[in-house]
This record gives structure tokens, C-alpha cells and sequence, in this order.
């Protein structure tokens, strides 16, 4: 059965499909805000009419990027709840009440934990640390912020995060707030990192052996900062943490089109070569502190 979305849902659902939205917290808040867009505007009856609408929607949603385990997870939140709703004998518009209020106590949770994270983080920051960043973290952010706000003197190496350089974002975002960054190609991470004290980054997501899917990049960078003796730690939350990894599955790494990389009208002359462009990398656990 298919549903009507509202043009708004429309605009998530191809927002995060090609990035325009991006960062595995901001897509988790999307698809969640995208989730409680549909249930307020819900005209379904039935309390099982409502189930499906939704649940259309999340499979839409899940459908948009494989690896940032973020989407699913807060997804599989919401849903649940609205399950138990349905099963336990509420009418339509109290199930449609009951998914608005798990968004809203989904996303309360997010705000809450990045704030955790920048305070626990903070903590390891020493005065002084020249700290390398890769790609654009939201959690990663708040360390860096908050420890800035407890008048810790610190630098920040930021990559450019290829082939859509989100590095710039965090750039922006380290200028707006004052703090001093140096913005590197990825290339030179390796030979800038005898200046650095320590690596932060991301998730998008965590297995249960502690291995770290995150931007492509990451895992050299962790590998030259594990050569270099600097250490490494990842920023993430709870729901970044992928259930299948129990039960043995891998995280499925995301590859987007070539255009990325290279202009269409030189890959497609091509004969013999081709372009990969994978989205995530793993770094092993021995190489995070």
C-alpha cells in the first residue's frame, strides 16, 4: 500500500539520499523529524492504517543510506513505540500521539547526549593539545566547543574530508566559534601528525568487537596517529552502536556514483578505467584509545 507524503517528508527522504544532509546524528534527527511530519498529518482511521503509514515512511527512510546505522536504530526507536500503541488497544489519533511523543523523546535524547559527550570529552582535552579532526561531527564539535568554553588553549587540524569535503563545514563552524584550526588536503594527515596531541572523530557507526565505521579516511588517519604515538578517540552516541554485530552481520559500506569524483563527461569517455568512491572506512579497535 502507498501512502501520500508531505512535501517536507519528500524533501528529507531526497536530502539525506544525496547528502544534502549529511552527518550520522543529523540524519537519525531528519528521519525522526520526518517520522512525527507524517504522524501529526496523519488522516489514516484505523490504529493499523496509521502503523502502515508510518512504517511506509520509515522503510523509505531506511532505504537512503545502508551504512550510517544512526537512521535505523532511531527509526526502530519510534517504531516500536508505535507498535506497542497499536497492539495495546489505543484508537488512531492516540497512536498517532503516542509516535509524536516518541520523536519528541528520541530527539530530546539526542540534544541530551551530545551534551554529555562535549562535557566527557572535554575533560581529555589538555591545555595546549593540537587536536585533528576528519570530516564533520556533530558530537566532535561539542568536545572541541566545550573544552574551547572552559578557556582550554587549543588548536585544531582540520581535513577537507574528499570528495565532498565536509572538513570545510567543521572549518566554518570552528571559525564561527573562535577557535583556531588549520584547514589540510587529506593527503598530508600523516605528515602533519608528529604536531598533533590527539584525533577525534566520529561514528557512523560501532560494532560489538569496538571497530568504528566512519568517513573514508578515518582508519589511515588512526593508523598514523597510532604510528605517531597520538591518541585517538571517537565521539559517539549510544544509538550509533550497531545491533547486527552481534548476531555476526557486517556493516554494509556504502559507494556512491563516480561524479563525485570525477566529472561525468571524462569517467564516461573512459575504456578502461573505472572509479570507486566508498563513503566509509573501518578502523580496528587496537587503533583507538
Amino acid at each position: 500500500m502507498e501512502f501520500k507524503l508531505p512535501p517536507e517528508v519528500v524533501d528529507i527522504i531526497n536530502g539525506i539520499s544525496s547528502m544534502q544532509i549529511r552527518g550520522a546524528s543529523k540524519i537519525a534527527e531528519a528521519g525522526v523529524r520526518a517520522l512525527s511530519i507524517v504522524a501529526e498529518n496523519s488522516k489514516s482511521g484505523k490504529p493499523e492504517e496509521v502503523f502502515e503509514e508510518l512504517d511506509y515512511v520509515a522503510q523509505k527512510l531506511l532505504a537512503t543510506r545502508p551504512t550510517a546505522v544512526s537512521l535505523p536504530n532511531a527509526i526502530r526507536y519510534v517504531m516500536f513505540e508505535v507498535y506497542k500503541a497499536k497492539e495495546s488497544g489505543l484508537k488512531a489519533e492516540e497512536v498517532k500521539a503516542r509516535a509524536v511523543d516518541a520523536c519528541r523523546e528520541f530527539l530530546r535524547r539526542i540534544k541530551e547526549a551530545s551534551i554529555k559527550i562535549g562535557e566527557i570529552g572535554a575533560r581529555r582535552i589538555n591545555d595546549g593539545d593540537t587536536i585533528m579532526t576528519h570530516c564533520h561531527s556533530t558530537a566532535v564539535l561539542n568536545v572541541i566547543k566545550t573544552a574551547h568554553k572552559m578557556g582550554k588553549n587549543i588548536k585544531v587540524v582540520v581535513t577537507e574530508t574528499r570528495p565532498l569535503y565536509q572538513g570545510l563545514i567543521t572549518a566554518e563552524e570552528l571559525e564561527k566559534n573562535g577557535i583556531p584550526f588549520t584547514l589540510i588536503i587529506d593527503s598530508a594527515a600523516r605528515f602533519l601528525m608528529k604536531k598533533v596531541d590527539k584525533v577525534i572523530v566520529g561514528a557512523d557507526a560501532v560494532a560489538a568487537n569496538g571497530a568504528v565505521v566512519n568517513k573514508i579516511g578515518t582508519s589511515i588517519i588512526a593508523l598514523a596517529a597510532y604510528e605517531s604515538r597520538a591518541l585517538v578517540f571517537v565521539a559517539a552516541e549510544t544509538y550509533k552502536f550497531s545491533p547486527e554485530t552481534l548476531a555476526g552481520e557486517l556493516v554494509k559500506i556504502e559507494e556512491r556514483g563516480p561524479e563525485e569524483v570525477v566529472p561525468a563527461t571524462v569517467f564516461k569517455r573512459w575504456k578502461y578505467g573505472s572509479v570507486r568512491n566508498p563513503s566509509f572506512d573501518v578502523t580496528p579497535p587496537e587503533y583507538i584509545d
